[in-house]
């Protein structure tokens, strides 16, 4: 008979942002480092069908899959850390659940019965956590739900885990509660008062925490350890210290320490363990880097690290694999007026990287950042927009179309080498329009993305409207602009570069959304190896 599909419910309290994702992605690692096959599920109680409207201030990035999925940024997490591509089974939300059980009713499905939360939402909630591993592919599926426990919201969510862990016996679930002992200054003294109510409201729930993930500052003790499990009705050793960490990737080894692999397979009657010296490796080379360089992040979100989420982690992963520290330089591109400002803001550095983004907002300020990267040449990287206004740039300045523009930014531009694509101009809906997902791109060889990828045939993800021009192709072409990959499936540029230039390549898709933690993306690698160069060659 085969085994039976383990299930590990990780839940929050006190406050939200505590790092329920992170928990589940290091428990994610450790359990794929045992050599099980683990797939992590989010559910979120918000009534968005999906992140991908919500403003960045609201929801951070919005993490797009291979399928085109919009999902919480929580999904690039797990991706990162247990190296498995997602889909949209891997994200669900009240939205969803929600307008699948209504649509449901006005079909007629459910023969005239009262529509209610129990059983029809919540048998949604738990039809949803068990569509992410069918047909059976996975041993272990990790669901984390949003929010706090307590919230309105997620009542139907925390109901449909309890029936959940009924349906499939003890030996076959386990619930991991992440919550916050703080520390009062006045007192100098660490309050578990917090957890405990935290706990008392999830058992009201009807549902026992098995292991407590205290985030905190300072250290447990034991006496705060044995206060909390007495009044959590845990063991001592099920209550585990998360204090703050240089780098994320350190979280699975300080769980591991506290033997977390241990009390998991223990528990779900796995016999594995974690064998954990690659990311031992990666730490230690994290920690201790022969190089460093100064990479300017130029966009305009810069307040808010959430919304370039993905790209801060691609920068870890290819500065470890170069050797490299990267300190990241946040540029408001609103500011960059002009040349002298440009000058200014670039001084001592190494490497510019051009954000994705939406909307005419700072775009000028773009465009001069492509101008300073292309003239100084300095290493330069651009993500969507920011091949976009790289295009823009070479238009107005080398092919003499002085009035070159997106027509996202100007409708009236008489040169609009960024247009819409055909089948996106009669779109009016913004929920999941426009193009979004993996798709396949053509290498030119002899070009840096070919000695990037060291591939002819790629695969990446999209989320954008607006495209280069192919009208205005050959012109650029001639003036020494190169179209290095090229989706010929719909003739779309995907990859643009620039000859006689150190490192200046741009592209349509998203790059940093496939970077993982055991291997940097490839346009992340060489572009943070050719900031080393170009800070060395100084």
């Amino acid at each position: 008979m085969a085994n039976p599909v383990k299930y590990i419910f990780v839940v929050g309290g006190v406050i939200s942002g505590l790092g329920k994702g992170i928990t589940a992605s290091s428990i994610g690692y450790l359990l794929k480092s045992a050599g099980l096959k683990v797939t992590i599920l989010k559910l979120d109680p918000y009534l968005n069908v999906d992140p991908g409207t919500m403003n960045p201030y609201q929801h951070g990035e919005v993490f797009v899959l291979d399928d085109g999925s919009e999902t919480d940024l929580d999904l690039g997490h797990y991706e990162r850390f247990i190296d498995v591509d997602m889909g949209k089974f891997n994200n669900a939300t009240a939205g969803q659940v929600y307008n699948t059980v209504l649509d449901r009713e006005r079909s007629g499905d459910y023969l005239g019965e009262t529509v209610q939360v129990i059983p029809h939402i919540t048998d949604e909630i738990k039809n949803r956590i068990l569509a992410v591993n069918k047909p059976k592919k996975y041993d272990v599926v990790i669901c984390e739900v949003g929010g706090t426990v307590g919230d309105i919201e997620s009542l139907p969510f925390m109901e449909a885990l309890r029936q959940m862990s009924v349906d499939v016996g003890y030996h076959n679930h386990l619930i991991v509660h992440v919550t916050l002992v703080p520390y009062v200054k006045a007192s100098e003294e660490l309050k578990t008062k917090p957890t405990q109510h935290s706990v008392m409201k999830l058992r009201e729930i009807g549902l026992a925490p098995d292991i407590i993930l205290c985030r905190s500052d300072y250290k447990l003790n034991k006496g705060i350890r044995d206060k909390i499990a007495l009044f959590c009705n845990v063991p001592p050793h099920h209550v585990i210290e998360g204090k703050e960490v240089e780098s994320i990737y350190e979280v699975p080894l300080v769980l591991e320490k506290q033997k977390v692999g241990e009390l998991i397979t223990d528990r779900l009657e796995l016999d594995s363990s974690p064998v954990i010296d690659e990311l031992e490796t990666f730490i230690s080379r994290y920690k201790n880097p022969k190089h460093e360089v100064s990479i300017a992040m130029c966009g305009k979100y810069n307040e808010l690290p959430d919304a370039y989420k993905s790209v801060l982690e691609a920068f870890i992963h290819a500065g470890v694999e170069n050797d490299t520290r990267v300190k990241v330089e946040w540029i408001h591109t609103e500011n960059i007026k002009s040349q002298k400002d440009a000058e200014k803001a670039f001084s001592g550095i190494n490497g510019i990287l051009l954000l994705p983004g939406f909307g005419s907002r700072g775009s000028e300020g773009k465009i001069r950042c492509c101008t300073f990267a292309r003239e100084q040449n300095v290493p330069f990287l651009g993500i969507c927009l920011g091949l976009q206004c790289a295009v823009i740039d070479f238009a107005r300045n080398i092919c003499e179309m002085e009035k070159a523009n997106s027509t996202e930014f100007s409708k009236a531009s008489p040169h609009p080498v960024i247009d819409l694509m055909e089948s996106q101009r009669a779109i009016r809906r913004k929920g999941g329009t426009m193009r979004l997902g993996a798709y396949d791109c053509t290498i030119k060889p002899g070009t840096k993305a070919s000695s990037a990828y060291r591939k002819k045939n790629i695969s990446e993800r999209h989320r954008h409207r607006w495209e280069v021009n192919n009208r205005y192709r050959s012109k650029l072409e001639k003036a020494g602009m190169v179209f290095s990959g090229i989706n010929e499936e719909l003739n779309l540029v995907e990859i643009i570069e620039l000859q006689n230039h150190p490192w200046f390549v741009a592209s349509q898709f998203h790059p940093e959304l496939k970077s993982r933690v055991n291997h940097a993306h490839p346009l992340f690698r060489d572009f943070v190896g050719a900031a080393v160069k170009h800070k060395n060659g100084k």
